[in-house]
């Protein structure tokens, strides 16, 4: 029974869909229900009739930054990577959750804005970008982000000011009250198109260096742990090339545990308790994890 049929249309509805095909590291069980709304009429909907069923929801982005369990996800699971409009007004960029933040970055260029040139090498969403506070090179979503609007999950939409989302090193308000980010706006500063533009490059060709983009990833996946870096401290464990099953520590960057033949999401997490295990018995440092795991074994 497709309990959308008449209110979402149906090439936007998926049943048992493998969520494999919807994560950069191509890995994960099935989806329940799967549905790709591309309008926040669509999305309240959806919220509407998961309530009224008393079903599980789960929101995904791009999916870069998450590992689905093997035995995928109950109930309905709504993807906003179609999702995606980006409108520049001024020094303002509004995005919609599903756009890529590269993509903003690259709007923010176009305009010569300033300030977002540290997402230009960032896979994944612009939701999943602020839900994670996420950043790099000396940037991070805090220091530019202005108001966010939202649906609650009783279905309420509420604009949340930049003063109270809670933004912290890879934390934020949207993790903890589990809001269903619709749009982010961001303020920037006018600048010059080509130090902008070479700013991007410097940082584009950074990443290239460094990150194993051959295979696919979820990105990086331990926070940095105070006083150290997570790569640093498995890489002096002599972990890199270590494997489980199709997961391995990256040779290229010891922070970045890539698929190299059809790994599970059980060979990523045994894998990442391997290392915080040998980081702590070696060195006394925590590692906790910066990707997100969802669904069921």
């Amino acid at each position: 029974m497709n309990i959308f049929e008449n209110h979402i249309p149906n090439e936007k509805v998926k049943f048992n869909e493998p969520l494999k095909n919807h994560t950069f590291i191509q890995i994960g069980g099935k989806a329940d229900i799967l549905v790709h709304p591309t309008t926040v009429e669509e999305i309240t909907k959806v919220v509407e009739i998961a309530n009224s069923h008393q079903l599980p929801l789960t929101v995904i982005g791009k999916g870069s930054n998450v590992i689905i369990k093997d035995g995928g996800i109950r109930g309905v699971t709504i993807s906003l990577s179609r999702f995606d409009q980006i409108e520049v007004s001024g020094t303002r960029i509004m995005a919609q959750s599903g756009s890529d933040i590269i993509d903003v970055s690259r709007a923010a260029l176009a305009h010569s804005l300033k300030g977002m040139e540290f997402a230009c090498g960032i896979p994944g969403s612009t939701g999943g970008a602020l839900y994670m506070n996420a950043g790099a090179y000396g940037g991070q979503i805090a220091d530019v982000i202005e108001k966010a609007t939202v649906i609650t999950r009783e279905g309420n939409v509420v604009v949340i000011p930049r003063e109270e989302m809670k933004l912290s090193y890879r934390n934020s308000l949207f993790k903890m009250d589990h809001y269903i980010i619709l749009d982010a706006e961001f303020t920037l500063n006018e600048g010059d198109q080509e130090e902008i533009s070479s700013k991007m490059k410097e940082l584009t060709f950074l990443r290239e260096s460094k990150q194993p983009l051959e295979y696919p990833s979820c990105g990086s996946v331990f926070k940095r742990p105070e006083g150290h870096f997570a790569g640093k401290l498995i890489q002096d464990c002599q972990l890199q090339g270590t494997r489980i099953g199709g997961a391995e520590i990256s040779t290229k960057h010891a922070g970045f545990i890539v698929n190299v033949d059809h790994a599970t999401a059980k060979d990523y997490e045994d894998l990442i308790q391997f290392i915080q295990k040998k980081v702590w018995d070696t060195f006394q440092v925590e590692l906790e994890t910066e990707v997100i795991f969802l669904g069921e074994y």
